[in-house]
């Protein structure tokens, strides 16, 4: 299934540039480390260039060729893209795949989303002109007020690799729909179908600038997106680490960030369960996309009355997951995204072995694979809250374990984290399943189940997961200011000062 990567330059201004120092950066499959292609590396010179497009393109004709047109005439781009993204879905899908390493069903499932995506926010861009000029009730009747929602400006979009073009639109279409110009930071881990992003919005006739699409380092062309003093917004999706980074440098301007950042989500398992279905989405919630998912339920918390069959459960679903080559048909663990994620993945193992944990399954090279970057879903009993495994984000396929034995102790340990992105209940008795959903402390909550996300449905954190919500009418919210209007409508004057005319 031979599928050649296309050779792109930058995307700015609706044209493809070369970046002003002619660097590149290698791609790599990560299923064979093998170079397969190149993306090109901005800089600072880049992204200056890249701001400056975006700026003109929303003063262009004093603003009524885009921010300030009708959500309606911005629905049809928004449209449009979807349906060309839908019409090269199989290729899409496959670019993202070599490019990533993620199974091939779950990138054409993302391929679909990513559609959707773009679908969804044409009809919230369309909605947003009747809701212009919203009445406000306000107690005086010498005044009327009314709001007006308008785009923030020039936004900067810092996205990562595990869904590499679906995390891209999470925003990039949100911030059209609002009205916005934007400059799109991929990962240079996984940028391909990003830069295809370009190529589709140049298809369908985007203006120019409104999109300008960066690929290279976050030090080189992330940094200065997130420092420009005319970038009026940076949202992103990534490492704690990084994100604090953005923050520093946002706020030096007091520049608003939003920010969806790590995990280490909990699922518990109360003793009620059917096995093999808890199982699955247990397995589900903590392998899905090799493991990479900011919101992966990989502590799993279960009752010591079922600990040790379902563990075993667990282990035998384990030894059913296809492992291979991401292409090949029925696939369900591709390899991590490249040597780096694979060596810490690795040493996330054996430091957890080494502080006294055992390794129940997995954890290691796939014995059938001698090439790529292939991790066995590994499970890890023994572990205490002190170990490494149990506080810090592994974003690979590694399930920590630990029992639990009343439903207090549950949700102490759920709690017991930095993060707040995702957490699960699993249990027939919903009463309980709403006591837990209560007191879990994260922004999302799944019920008897692990992982779905649905366009419509606000998607975001709390404590160091981040803040800010994405995705539903929140992720447009994202990309607008509210300006309050306020008229006095009385023919008498004011009054408060005396006249000189009645002097």
């Amino acid at each position: 299934m031979a599928i050649s990567i296309p050779s792109r330059q930058l995307f700015i201004d609706g044209e493809w540039r070369e970046p002003v120092l002619k660097k590149r950066i290698p791609i790599v499959n990560p299923a064979t480390e093998e170079t397969i292609g190149s993306i090109p590396a901005a800089t600072a010179e880049d992204v200056e260039l890249a701001v400056d497009a975006a700026r003109k393109a929303l003063a262009r004709n004093k603003g009524k060729d885009w921010a300030s047109a009708s959500g309606a005439l911005r629905a049809k781009y928004l449209r449009a893209i979807a349906a060309k993204i839908t019409e090269r879905k199989s290729e899409l899908a496959k670019l993202e795949t070599i490019d990533c390493g993620k199974p091939l069903d779950e990138a054409a499932w993302d391929i679909d989303d990513v559609a959707g995506c773009f679908d969804y926010y044409a009809d919230l861009a369309e909605g947003l002109d009747a809701k212009q000029k919203a009445p406000v009730s306000v107690p005086m009747d010498t005044f009327k007020s009314h709001v007006l929602k308008e785009p923030i400006g020039v936004v900067g979009l810092i996205t990562p690799w595990n869904y590499p073009l679906l995390m891209a639109a999470w925003k990039v279409a949100p911030a059209l729909a609002a009205g916005c110009a934007a400059i799109l930071k991929p990962s240079e881990l996984a940028s391909v179908t990003c830069l295809e992003l370009g190529s589709i919005c140049k298809d369908v006739g985007l203006p120019s600038g409104i999109l300008n699409i960066l690929t290279g380092f976050g030090p080189e062309a992330g940094a200065p997106l997130a420092s420009h003093p005319h970038v009026d917004k940076i949202a992103f999706t990534g490492s704690c680490a990084t994100g604090s980074k953005i923050m520093t440098a946002a706020a030096q301007l007091v520049k608003p960030v939003t920010m969806e950042l790590g995990g280490k989500s909990p699922i518990v398992v109360f003793d009620d369960v059917d096995l093999d279905k808890a199982a699955e989405w247990t397995i589900f919630g903590c392998f899905w996309t090799n493991g990479q998912i900011c919101s992966a339920t990989s502590r799993l918390l279960v009752h010591e009355n079922i600990a040790d069959e379902f563990l075993d459960r667990l282990v035998k679903w384990c030894q059913n997951i296809k492992i291979s080559d991401p292409l090949e048909e029925g696939c369900r663990l591709g390899p991590v995204v490249s040597a780096g994620q694979y060596e810490k993945v690795l040493n996330f193992v054996s430091t957890a072995e080494r502080e006294g944990a055992k390794i129940l399954f997995g954890g290691v090279r796939p014995k059938h694979l001698k090439k790529g970057y292939f991790v066995e879903p590994a499970i890890v009993t023994n572990v205490t809250t002190s170990m490494q495994l149990w506080r810090e984000e592994v974003f690979g396929p590694v399930l920590c374990v630990k029992t639990f034995s009343s439903e207090d102790e549950a949700i102490e340990l759920a709690n017991d984290t930095i993060y707040g992105l995702g957490a699960a209940v699993i249990s027939n008795d919903l009463e309980r399943c709403e006591r837990v959903t209560k007191a879990l402390q994260a922004g999302i909550v799944w019920v008897n189940c692990s992982q779905p996300c649905f366009t419509q449905a606000p998607w975001g954190g709390n404590k160091r997961s981040g803040f800010g919500r994405e995705l539903g009418e929140w992720g447009l919210d994202n990309y607008l200011t509210v300006k309050q209007v306020t008229e006095y409508v009385s023919n008498e004057p004011w009054g408060w000062y005396k006249s000189p005319s009645k002097l």
